[in-house]
């Protein structure tokens, strides 16, 4: 359990032209969760809008964060709604390819 509380979790939304992106900062855990499902929760429903999560401020994410990602994704592809995650940092990217979820997210990463 981090106990560092120098990563206050924080998620923000912006909305232009039918795409919600939500940023994400900070540390994504158990102890926020119920923050950021507040935050998700009126825009997953909201299929007439693309919905994007950035992470590229994300220093941190559990398993109750991809819990929330992976509830999330099932949502929106079950409406045959856009869900995709952009700029994963390399830690958090190595986390979703050793835990085998990283091929369900349509990601776009920062040009090399």
């Amino acid at each position: 359990m981090n106990t560092n509380k120098n990563e206050k979790f924080n998620a923000k939304t912006e909305t232009h032209d039918g795409v919600c992106t939500v940023y994400l900062t900070g540390e994504l855990d158990l102890s926020v969760a119920p923050e950021f499902r507040l935050v998700m929760e009126p825009l997953v429903d909201n299929k007439e809008q693309d919905l994007i999560i950035n992470m590229k401020d994300l220093k941190y994410i559990d398993s109750t964060g991809i819990g929330i990602l992976l509830s999330v994704l099932k949502a929106r592809h079950g409406m045959e709604a856009r869900f995709e995650v952009q700029e994963v940092p390399a830690q958090i990217q190595k986390l979703f390819d050793m835990t085998g979820i990283a091929k369900f997210f349509v990601s776009q990463k920062n040009s090399q």
